[in-house]
């Protein structure tokens, strides 16, 4: 047994001895005033920034673990646009505006906790799963983790965000990390009868000059007697998104100078994205109470995220003007690079151009639950539910052409470190499309790309209250889900007739803007022409091929699906000072896991094929089935020093399943070298074993400060390496007309080991009346086996943020940062995404007892995203920046 096992059993097995001594100790004891304290704080109602940052600590102080909450009168006068905005200035709390390789955007997109990436903190609604889509395509296809994008949870629908930072029993299994769960108003907890709300405006983005609408609305009704109610909730949301940026597509590639290896950056280029973002969608809440003691809830939710995007990157092609006899000039090279060079001659194109455009890009949540609260006796409550969420992310159409230009003009770059884009230069005309080669380029995209993500669950807890005795209450309770996620069809475009005629091309285009180079401080070509999405459209609609049997891209294929089943029990004690759980959770997963293969795989437990007709070439499709089940054992112990010190402790283990692309990417064998790439199906969950220590001073009905240690034992992360998997040689078979099996060297997803150290400190200090200041800090320092990083480990994150309220107005001013980290796998090299801090701001004014303003400011700093590779072989060298602009929200809010 490990060290680490046996300290997690003997912190539990502690939990337990000490609530057997507090029951011999306290055998009389009543615990009704603290519960009945618990139901007064869900049903205060908040009035302003100082209540709801006095409710919010109200809360996280009575809870029996280790909780942050942020409440919805808080989250309406912050600077945020979605539920991972308000997060992102929590102690301990990470934000990330992307899912893929993509690249960051101007809205915050993925929440992580604790230093951990994105997958391993679970995000529930309402205490359920929600399903969920992406966007952009390579979230959808080929980096697919289970993160929810928060880009399709506006902050409008949140009566509570609690995050969870230490397990309990009863929380849905999921992040080894920790939970966040996000709360929506229930129609019996207004405070009125009648209640109305309304808020329109409007967002101006400032790099692409323009201003689009926005809207929410709210209605609320509920008898008088408090039985039965309907909530009625919609919003509304466009806005226009422009990215500035640069990006070193190709990578670093070696070639011989003067007899020795150096590497040159290849496909440099200047990247302009837009799109035009629509978010619209509502939420639907029916309660009923029609008996005393049993209260019924039907609640839906659904959100679309209309997000057609075009993309344009103009790039220096030096392996092409190389390949075409040009002469590399190296002015510098350090550690074995060209960091300042120039290539010229030959009758190579020394650019490539791809545009892409996505119409119909967009992603999809949505849900419907229905809940029954039974209070059988006052000393017995069953809760039950049962509901169903689909979550899709579609690209329908890639509209795309790829086009070489500027054969033998020359080219040249000079690299200025890690902190600034590279200087560099193209010979011709990069302003008009003069000098395009097509023979060069090529025509590529997939096309009909919808993933779904989908669970059907049902589940029901108990509780038995005890009236005596340091022992409160048992919870129990079970649950099933049936999840899947998977994409069943994918046709991958190419080009078709005399589609390299130069005569078929639009004799019109527009420039990028004028302050593109400006923008993100460099030198380099900025006036570049392009073609509109409609003329993309005509031409590919005229000179591509897209065949559903021949173009099948059968790489893209893939479908896993989870049946998951939980039970657990969980003890709640008080006595005296010292409260607090213990519990355990029983989880079993029944896994199959459907993907492609170039070759039969030996171990999949069904195999289909050969399948032929796709110009891809024959694959095969595998079926691995196998389950897996766990305890999750969990304690957390509270000590109220007095009335204004808590101190807590906990040590619990969770879980965390593997990416869905890690477990069914699509596995490539190369039969003349016994090599290939792909998922790895026998991947097994990662579990955590965490331990957490706090102490908390609140010093004031809105003051704070605390401090926390945790630290996190990751069995089973997933990590790349290689290993020996069996296939069917076909080339060999052929030959030899049988069957013939041989070994592979496979780079595959593989379980390895890692862990997590932290430090968190928090403060909070009202000043005066109508001030108050907030600063938080973490510390996090992980690694994998063998002193690999681990993706999302932001070794410095803080947040510091001041407001202002009075009856009248209202002020709120926020920074936060966080340091560098891991983000994934570029080519064959990590990459990271550089240090980044954000500044947000938000202004309120109260003009009447029924009507409000309120500007918001979102990246007011004009914040660069700036990310580099690094390899053992060449160090750490420039990847990609980007600006993504500053964004102004102004909204009248009526509220009745």
């Amino acid at each position: 047994m490990s060290h680490r096992k046996t300290l997690l059993a003997a912190s539990i097995i502690a939990g337990l001895c000490l609530a057997g001594t507090l029951q011999a100790q306290d055998a009389n004891q009543n615990t009704a005033p603290r519960k009945e304290k618990a139901k007064e704080l869900a049903t205060i109602t908040v009035t302003g920034i100082r209540d709801s940052e006095a409710e919010s600590l109200a809360l996280k102080k009575d809870a029996a673990s280790h909780v942050e909450v942020v409440t919805a009168e808080d989250i309406g006068k912050l600077p945020a646009k979605n539920v991972a905005d308000t997060l992102q200035r929590l102690p301990g709390v990470n934000i990330s505006s992307s899912s893929a390789s993509e690249g960051g955007f101007d809205e915050s997109d993925r929440v992580s906790l604790r230093g951990t990436n994105p997958s391993l903190t679970q995000t529930l609604v309402n205490g359920h799963n929600i399903g969920t889509g992406d966007w952009f395509v390579l979230s959808q296809v080929q980096t697919v983790g289970r993160s929810v994008s928060y880009s399709l949870l506006p902050s409008e629908v949140v009566s509570q965000v609690v995050v969870h930072k230490t397990s309990e029993a009863k929380i849905v299994e999921g992040g080894a990390a920790g939970s966040v769960d996000i709360i929506t108003r229930k129609p019996l907890e207004f405070a009125k009868p009648f209640t109305a709300e309304a808020s329109v405006g409007g967002v101006y983005s400032d790099l692409p000059s323009d201003t689009k609408p926005q809207f929410s609305g709210l209605f609320n009704y509920k008898n008088d007697a408090n039985t039965m109610g309907i909530m009625v909730q919609g919003f509304y949301e466009k806005r226009s998104l422009q990215r500035n940026g640069q990006e070193v597509v190709g990578g670093y590639n070696p070639t011989t100078l003067d007899g020795q290896t150096v590497y040159y950056p290849n496909e440099i280029g200047s990247t302009l994205f837009t799109q035009t973002r629509e978010r619209k969608g509502g939420v639907v809440d029916f309660q009923i109470r029609p008996t005393e003691n049993l209260t019924l809830d039907l609640n839906g939710f659904y959100s679309k995220l209309k997000a057609d995007n075009f993309n344009r990157n103009y790039m220096l092609w030096t392996s092409s003007a190389l390949g075409g006899g040009g002469v590399l000039t190296a002015n510098s090279i350090q550690n074995g690079v060209v960091t300042s060079g120039s290539v010229t001659g030959g009758t190579g194109s020394y650019g490539v151009y791809d545009q892409i455009s996505r119409p119909g890009a967009a992603s999809e949540s949505k849900y419907l639950a229905l809940s029954a609260d039974w209070n059988v006796t006052d000393h017995f409550t069953l809760k039950g539910q049962v509901g169903t969420t689909r979550g899709t992310g579609s690209s329908p159409t890639q509209d795309v052409i790829e086009l070489g230009t500027n054969v033998g003009a020359g080219g040249s770059w000079d690299m200025r470190g890690l902190g600034k884009p590279i200087n560099w230069t193209m010979g011709g005309d990069n302003s008009t499309p003069s000098a395009i080669n097509p023979s060069a380029g090529w025509i590529f995209g997939g096309q009909g790309i919808k993933v779904k993500d989908k669970e059907d669950w049902a589940q029901f807890d108990g509780e038995l209250d005890f009236d005596e005795g340091a022992l409160t209450s048992l919870e129990f309770g079970a649950r099933y889900a049936k999840h899947e996620r998977g994409n069943p069809f994918e046709v991958a475009q190419g080009p078709a007739g005399d589609w390299t005629n130069l005569a078929n091309y639009p004799t019109s285009w527009s420039n990028y803007p004028g302050d593109f180079g400006s923008s993100l401080g460099g030198s380099f070509p900025s006036n570049i022409w392009y073609y509109s999405p409609g003329q993309l459209a005509d031409f590919d609609s005229k000179f591509t091929t897209r065949d559903p049997v021949a173009r099948l891209y059968f790489n893209d294929i893939y479908k896993v699906q989870e049946k998951d089943s939980a039970a657990y029990m969980q003890l709640n004690f008080q006595s005296g000072i010292v409260s607090g759980n213990f519990g355990v959770r029983y989880v079993k997963t029944k896994e199959n896991i459907g993907y492609t293969s170039t070759a039969p795989d030996a171990e999949a437990t069904r195999v289909s094929g050969p399948i032929t007709g796709s110009a891809f070439g024959t694959y095969y499709w595998n079926n691995y089935e196998h389950s897996y089940d766990k305890f999750l054992p969990s304690a957390n112990l509270k000590f109220d020093l007095n009335d204004q010190w808590v101190a807590r402790f906990a040590a619990s283990q969770t879980m965390t399943r593997p990416d869905y692309s890690a477990l069914a990417g699509y596995v490539s064998a190369d039969d003349l070298t016994h090599t290939g790439s792909g998922g790895n199906p026998k991947l097994r969950p990662l579990i955590s074993s965490n331990f957490d220590a706090s102490v908390e001073w609140y010093f004031a009905p809105r003051g704070l400060l605390s401090a926390g240690v945790y630290a996190m034992n990751l069995k089973d992360y997933v990590n790349f390496g290689n290993e020996v998997r069996t296939f069917k040689d076909i080339q060999a078979s052929t030959n030899a007309g049988q069957d013939v099996f041989a070994d592979y060297l496979i780079s595959v997803p593989k379980n390895t080991n890692g862990q997590v150290r932290g430090l968190e400190l928090n403060y909070i200090q009202p000043i005066g009346d109508n001030f108050g200041v907030q600063a938080n800090y973490t510390y996090a320092d992980g690694h994998a086996t063998g002193n690999q990083p681990l993706q999302g480990t932001s070794k410095n994150t803080y947040n510091v943020s001041g407001y202002f309220e009075n009856k009248r107005f209202n002020a709120r001013i926020s920074y936060t940062y966080r340091s560098e980290f891991y983000a994934g796998v570029s080519r064959t090299d990590n990459f990271y995404q550089q240090g980044i801090g954000n500044l947000a701001a938000s202004f309120g004014v109260q003009l009447t007892d029924w009507m409000s303003l309120s500007l918001d400011a979102m990246n007011l700093n004009d914040p660069k995203l700036r990310y580099y590779v690094k390899s053992d072989a060449i160090g750490k060298l420039p990847h990609a920046t980007y600006v993504n602009g500053r964004q102004y929200y102004v909204n009248l809010r009526f509220k009745l």
